[in-house]
């Protein structure tokens, strides 16, 4: 969790979980994590590596070691009005170059990322914590975006109607519309971006990028590609910090669309404030996803999928499977497999051989996390599975939670609404598939919702009536692929164009009607 502006303590805005949330932040936390500036991370603005005018800077800590990997700037407003006058800077030649040619940097890119992928996926293993097949995954879902985004010479396309009217013809167009920016989480430090950058730039606009400031090696490192390409100065720019960089991106006249992923409280904070001041807007938020398994389920399947759902990337992913609903005589059978599946999963540092979950971002989050299960007790719940306090060998230092079930998790208690971003998953019994629907629609949240069944009538009921963006059946993690929009209903979204695939050329293009009539007596024009 991290300090913004000068408040050294009270209720503010902090880092935890998947993004910002309000809360208590004490003095002696704010201490603890507040450093002078030593070696920070450079800005990328420009076309040119630069200082950023920050003050004051914080720790890049290995969540599993607890060593210190770099120090990032708090970066000022300076640094994004430089960044936002470099956008549009190159904006006004970027938007005339044509998409064909504007598509041969992100073939340049795809084949560096895929060169370098390996040291990409050990950074994101070595800041953000998951293990290296999760962040291989990751970054592989990185390249399927830039993959779908050099398909915009014909996702731009608008279309034409010839004589709507006697004479008269009708053309939509596609333009770009300026200048943007990504707000990015710590979870996916290497795919999130690019649900939004390939399509940003291959669609005419610039881009400003401002990563988690608590994983920002792997854009650090993307950007070393990025300007590997040759792309023309001040199409691409990376800007480092918190909350004043994030106010200053929303506050600033020349940025024209905002793409940002975090919690809904901030998803929500953010969205109002852009779109006060005139811009586009697309803000994922949180989730509480439920996963449905009903009796005629493929029980050994659907345990280990939904194990993979629960405790992959330890949880802190917002489409991790948070709570799970047995149906009818489901219960017994799924917990107790569910329940053998959580003890039996290895944890540890995610660059190790045979290693399936690592440690959670910050020991605050621990905390934080561990403070949720003691929660979950306190309404109700048993613990079936308890994995708070673990000791790794080894790495006694780092921000460590074993996989842990709760079962009985009382369907009204706020446990089963809150989202927990961790290893942690809610066990709980309805009698019948409407019942389960039911929970699912009477939720807050909407971002998926997954159902594990051989009945294809149930299948069908469930996705057509279950409210989320985003369905799975017999999938844990219904993750769309780069060329379908990441969904999200509800508070787990804002805004109207979701990321990846044609609601991304939407959000990055504007439409221009054309209306046009010609004579063919050329005087009589006049």
């Amino acid at each position: 969790m991290l300090p913004f502006g000068s408040v050294k303590s009270g209720v503010v805005l902090i880092f935890g979980g998947k993004g910002w949330r309000f809360g208590w932040l004490e003095k002696t936390i704010y201490e603890k994590i507040q450093v002078h500036l030593k070696n920070p991370l450079l800005n990328y603005i420009n076309g040119q590596w630069c200082a950023s005018h920050a003050t004051e800077c914080l720790n890049v800590i290995n969540p599993a070691t607890a060593d210190i990997l770099t120090q990032v700037p708090l970066s000022a407003n300076d640094d994004v009005e430089a960044a936002a006058v470099a956008g549009a800077t190159a904006f006004k030649n970027w938007r005339r170059t044509p998409p064909t040619t504007r598509v041969q940097y992100l073939f340049k890119l795809k084949s560096l990322l895929e060169k370098h992928l390996e040291e990409l996926a050990r950074t994101i293993t070595q800041e953000c914590g998951k293990t290296i097949a999760e962040s291989k995954a990751e970054l592989q879902r990185a390249i399927e975006n830039v993959e779908v985004a050099c398909g915009i010479p014909i996702l731009m396309q608008g279309y034409n109607l010839e004589d709507v009217a006697r004479g008269i013809d009708e053309i939509m167009i596609r333009q770009p519309v300026g200048v943007t920016a990504i707000i990015a989480p710590f979870n996916f430090p290497g795919m999130i971006p690019f649900w939004f950058l390939p399509y940003a730039i291959a669609c005419g606009n610039t881009c400003i990028v401002k990563p988690s400031e608590k994983v920002p090696l792997t854009m650090q490192k993307v950007f070393e590609l990025l300007e590997a390409t040759e792309l023309p100065k001040g199409v691409v720019n990376l800007v480092h910090g918190t909350k004043e960089v994030v106010d200053a991106i929303l506050e600033h006249p020349t940025i024209r669309g905002i793409s940002f992923v975090g919690s809904s409280p901030v998803a929500q904070y953010v969205y109002s404030k852009g779109a006060a001041h005139g811009k586009r807007m697309q803000c994922q938020g949180g989730a509480k996803n439920p996963l449905i398994v009903l009796p005629d389920a493929d029980m050994e399947m659907t345990t280990r999928i939904a194990a993979d759902s629960a405790f992959g990337c330890a949880g802190q992913r917002c489409l991790a499977a948070s709570v799970a609903v047995t149906v009818g005589e489901a219960r017994h059978s799924f917990t107790e497999a569910i329940a053998s599946a959580a003890q039996s999963r290895v944890v540890g540092y995610g660059l190790q051989e045979g290693v399936e979950m690592g440690p959670v971002i910050t020991p605050q989050s621990q905390a934080r996390i561990e403070g949720l299960i003691q929660q979950g007790e306190k309404e109700g719940a048993t613990v079936l599975v308890d994995g708070r306090h673990p000791q790794v060998s080894g790495y006694e230092q780092g921000n460590f939670i074993r996989p842990t079930i709760l079962q009985n998790v009382n369907p009204k208690g706020s446990i089963a609404r809150t989202e927990i971003f961790g290893p942690v998953l809610g066990l709980m019994h309805l009698e019948t598939i409407e019942d389960a629907i039911a929970f699912v629609n009477n939720s807050q949240w909407g971002n998926m919702a997954c159902l594990f069944t051989s009945s294809g009538a149930a299948a069908r009921q469930f996705r057509y009536e279950a409210e989320a963006g985003n369905i799975g059946i017999n999938i844990g993690v219904a993750a769309p692929m780069a060329f379908f929009p990441f969904s999200g209903w509800k508070d787990s979204f804002y805004g109207d164009l979701h990321g990846q695939g044609r609601d991304a050329v939407e959000f990055f293009t504007q439409t221009k009607v054309v209306v046009e009539r010609w004579f063919k007596d050329w005087s009589r024009q006049f």
